[in-house]
């Protein structure tokens, strides 16, 4: 299978053509503007693979959490690709790609991925050794990330790991601090995930989600 995975949910704008292996990417750093290089970006990731659309087989997306417009772009593209294509196309949350990122280099671990959602919200999820979901993505406060987190004693991934970290008095380990990750991350677990048929959706986390939120604390159980 040949997958294009895009990720647009953050500065970077890139591209990654895989098979059992990354074929070519095109990685852009942009901060603005990820409409008008998208397609730019994954021609270039196509040349560089030596592939076409028509050689894809499946597309995969970061839907977020992240930025409201560059998110919009990444998965209205692959929207629009998979319908002329015919192909299927998969949502990847940010939070889960930054996870497997940090059991690449410290396996056996809970992780919790979480990203500086401003107005004192913090997106977070929490992942078992094996990228098992415990706690789902869900907007919460610095205080309930730092429970979840010292409950499940976990590595700590994304942009709000050092507040996480600090407020636990500096007892969770932090794996990185970036704001997405590698493109190549998107692409594998695409490549992984069922087909269900269901359209890439974004996902803007808020506190006011009582889904969302109600998804986190049933899983606080889980993980004590």
């Amino acid at each position: 299978m040949i997958i294009l995975a895009i990720d647009t949910s953050a500065n970077l704008c890139a591209a990654s053509v895989h098979a059992d292996h990354e074929l070519g990417r095109c990685v852009r750093d942009l901060g603005k503007g990820h409409a008008e290089h998208l397609m730019a970006v994954v021609d270039e990731a196509l040349a560089a693979a030596g592939k076409t659309y028509a050689d894809l087989n499946r597309l995969a997306v970061s839907v977020g959490p992240g930025s409201f417009t560059g998110i919009r772009v990444g998965v209205s593209a692959v929207r629009g690709l998979a319908l002329a294509l015919k192909i299927p196309a998969i949502g990847v949350t940010t939070l889960e790609a930054l996870a497997l990122e940090a059991r690449q280099t410290n396996a056996g671990r809970n992780v919790m991925a979480a990203l500086d959602g401003g107005r004192g919200e913090i997106h977070a999820a929490l992942y078992g050794p094996d990228g098992e979901e415990i706690a789902t993505p869900a907007a919460i406060d610095l205080a309930r990330a730092c429970e979840v987190a010292t409950r499940a004693n976990a590595l700590l991934v994304g942009t709000a790991a050092d507040a996480i970290h600090t407020a636990a008095g500096g007892a969770l380990d932090i794996a990185g601090r970036q704001a997405t990750a590698d493109i190549a991350a998107y692409a594998v677990i695409g490549s992984g995930k069922p087909d269900t048929g269901a359209r890439p959706a974004p996902i803007y986390l808020r506190s006011a989600d009582a889904k969302v939120n109600a998804g986190f604390a049933v899983a606080r159980k889980a993980a004590s």
